[in-house]
């Protein structure tokens, strides 16, 4: 049996970049992203692996069916098959079943807000109401006026208030006293005032005078606001399951009566049937405020348990779109890198190969080609033909060359001259087989070298263009799309970190690898000067 056999130098170098522990263990990590990328059909697809229907088994994900085959409708179209795998001849048949991927959602399918399985809880936020009241007092102290005072001091009527001193309730501090009795005399502009009081019963209030100005005539009372200072804790939340039950105990859920809780219960039952009113009560002689949240599914929509890396503003799965776009960058990636360097290769080989007045030519042309605008001629193109897979791949190609064909004409020009390419040009070998046989294989050590580090550049740039409008058409699965949307959504942090951290971990790897296959090609590690 006939087994290749490498040359020896070929030989130690993938010995040296096995040693190389980080790039050997990233080459196979990527190569292991490709392959579940190539297999994404079977790892993410609206449609079942395996369908068994009246004893027969079908294969949908591999295969098509018309909708006839299930339904007898005669119709011949494919079938959805989740709606047909919730219809009678599935759900109530033994027998009859589906096996979807592990992902059971395609790139292109666009879920409504009623198949978005969200946490069923309804959030209860209770916020303690602020007490406030005002007082009119006259140069006597004496109160001509009261609005909500009675709350403060625990009496029926702020009625029953009027023409009592104000200190039978509230101390007031010799400052408080001057600044009333100076807005009495209506002598001059004073500011505004505030000051914590302390109140007979115990409790304390904030009191505040607003800014004044002088009247024509001197005002026969004053009036001052007292505002409840609450406690430190001032919200408190409390989550509750679509039947009412509490799943988020806090100490203040157990200090209510049984009245108050069964108050919150029912409000929670009337929540959940759409009807969201706030609740107000009174516990320990506080007044509350309940408000209920049920969420609400709008696109894009967060990660849940059903779509784990959330939904786009389309309604499409992100991590399906994640997955079918590593297959698209990465074959973008591998042919642009191959087409461009193909032609990479052929231009700088001949050019250092014959040298001259081709050289010459080749280099003018060269130049005056990367002087081209390609991000112009990309949008010209595109306007023209339409955006596709394959005139991104032509376009982005056309300009890709011209660097490898730089160091592809430096390793020519060296080898030209070489005794073994005298020998093949004595032994009246045409010029091509020279180039393709003798000169190319030892000047690989280039390609080699910067295929990675092109790779990289490659899948960057794709997502740039996508990222711009100018890559892949929509509705095509990209990660530059993603982050486009997400853009345009600033609260959607899923349609940032999620296609972010998938291309910076395939960037990661490709620079890895191409650092590994540097250290391994490079001539320099296994050199010495010797004296």
């Amino acid at each position: 049996m006939w087994k290749p056999k490498l040359n020896p130098v070929t030989q130690k170098r993938l010995k040296r970049f096995a040693s190389i522990r980080r790039s050997y263990w990233s080459l196979w990590i990527l190569l292991g992203l490709y392959g579940c990328s190539l297999l994404a059909n079977l790892i993410s697809n609206e449609n079942p692996l395996l369908v068994r229907y009246e004893g027969r088994f079908f294969f949908p994900t591999l295969f098509y069916y018309p909708d006839d085959t299930f339904s007898g409708s005669g119709i011949q179209s494919r079938p959805d098959y989740k709606t047909l795998n919730r219809s009678e001849a599935f759900a109530e048949t033994e027998g009859n079943y589906m096996v979807f991927p592990l992902v059971p959602f395609g790139p292109f399918e666009t879920l409504e807000a009623s198949e978005v399985v969200v946490d069923d809880a309804v959030n209860v936020v209770v916020t303690p109401q602020q007490l406030v009241a005002s007082v009119n007092l006259d140069d006597e102290f004496e109160i001509q006026r009261a609005l909500g005072l009675a709350a403060f001091v625990d009496a029926e009527d702020d009625r029953g208030l009027r023409g009592e001193s104000v200190a039978s309730y509230l101390i007031l501090s010799d400052e408080l006293k001057t600044a009333i009795a100076a807005r009495l005399t209506n002598d001059a502009e004073l500011p505004a005032y505030d000051e914590e009081l302390a109140m007979v019963n115990g409790n304390a209030v904030q009191a505040s005078l607003s800014r004044y100005k002088p009247r024509s005539r001197a005002p026969s009372s004053v009036r001052l606001t007292l505002r409840e200072i609450l406690p430190s804790l001032a919200k408190v939340e409390l989550v509750f399951s679509v039947q009412g039950e509490l799943e988020t105990r806090d100490a203040f859920w157990s200090q209510l009566d049984e009245v108050n809780r069964t108050k919150i219960g029912a409000a929670v039952l009337e929540s959940i049937e759409g009807d969201l009113k706030p609740l107000a009560f009174v516990a320990g002689g506080e007044s509350y405020v309940a408000t209920f949240q049920s969420e609400e599914v709008n696109f894009p929509f967060r990660p849940t348990r059903q779509n784990w890396f959330g939904l786009d503003s389309s309604g499409r799965d992100v991590l399906s779109r994640v997955l079918y776009g590593l297959r698209i960058s990465l074959n973008f990636g591998m042919l642009l890198v191959v087409f461009g360097m193909g032609i990479g290769i052929v231009v700088g080989g001949i050019q250092g190969y014959k040298g001259g007045r081709t050289d010459l030519l080749g280099q003018r042309f060269t130049e005056i080609w990367e002087a081209l605008p390609f991000l112009y001629i990309m949008i010209f193109m595109g306007s023209v033909f339409g955006r596709s897979f394959l005139l991104l791949l032509l376009v982005y190609g056309a300009f890709s060359w011209i660097g490898i064909s730089y160091y592809m004409r430096g390793e020519f020009l060296k080898l030209r001259k070489q005794p073994f390419v005298e020998a093949a040009h004595c032994l009246g070998l045409p010029d091509w087989k020279i180039m393709l046989r003798h000169i190319l294989p030892n000047s690989l050590v280039p390609v080699i070298t910067f295929f990675p580090f092109s790779l990289v550049g490659a899948i960057f740039s794709l997502s740039a263009l996508d990222f711009l409008g100018f890559g892949m058409p929509p509705p095509t699965p990209s990660w530059g799309e993603l982050l486009s949307q997400a853009q345009e959504f600033k609260h959607a942090w899923w349609l940032v970190l999620y296609p972010s951290l998938t291309l910076f971990l395939v960037i990661l790897l490709a620079v890895f690898i191409g650092e590994g296959i540097r250290a391994a090609f490079d001539p320099r590690v296994n050199s010495k000067y010797e004296s």
